[in-house]
């Protein structure tokens, strides 16, 4: 049984029936309680830095996220919800978890073409070996949608990478919480594969 984390910033129903196309069952929660019994937690999110941060504080969720990764609960952040475990987000000037150390930056291009936000499939290279990204293999592509992206503070953090006019972090983790930029629920076989094994992860790289 999988928690996926409920704050208001969308897309939860897509994740939930990703992960029940893999086997894995997952319920909707806004209760922090309920993270404290939860044998893996999903942490997704569209949306805005700002917005995201006060209602996870306001409800408690920040603290309940952090306790649930400090017992060793396995923790897939997606998309939003990986920028907002870094230190900081440049989108409204936002202090946030702090879970990696990094900062969240918006894209900034003097090339017209390259739109923003950054929409589509790019190809996805593994950097590092990791549990989840074990199915993956040179040519594969998720789907994205983000207009800021992860700058991590640690190279070691950082299993994946990907471009949009620069090369950029797209898979992160630390111990037994790993997070995306891109979103697997909308990326076909390749993203049901990295949810089919987060569903038999134990935490542990």
């Amino acid at each position: 049984m999988a928690l996926i984390i409920d704050y208001d910033a969308g897309n939860l129903r897509s994740v939930q029936r990703a992960c029940r196309e893999v086997g894995l069952a997952a319920e909707i929660t806004a209760d922090p309680d309920a993270l404290a019994h939860a044998e893996r937690i999903i942490f997704p999110g569209v949306g805005a830095a700002g917005s995201a941060m006060r209602s996870i504080t306001s409800r408690g969720i920040d603290q309940a996220l952090k306790e649930a990764i400090a017992r060793g609960t396995p923790v897939l952040g997606i998309c939003l919800g990986m920028q907002i475990s870094l230190d900081r987000s440049e989108e409204n000037d936002q202090q946030t978890l702090g879970l990696i150390p990094g900062t969240v930056r918006r894209f900034r291009f003097d090339r017209p073409e390259l739109k923003i936000p950054h929409m589509g499939w790019n190809e996805v290279r593994v950097v590092k070996p990791h549990p989840l990204l074990a199915d993956i293999e040179p040519g594969d592509e998720f789907y994205f949608v983000h207009a800021y992206y992860p700058d991590p503070d640690r190279s070691e953090d950082v299993y994946a990478v990907t471009d949009y006019e620069i090369e950029f972090a797209c898979a992160l983790g630390r111990d037994n919480y790993f997070g995306m930029q891109c979103h697997p629920e909308k990326s076909g076989r390749v993203g049901l594969q990295l949810l089919r094994r987060f569903a038999s992860w134990d935490g542990t790289c």
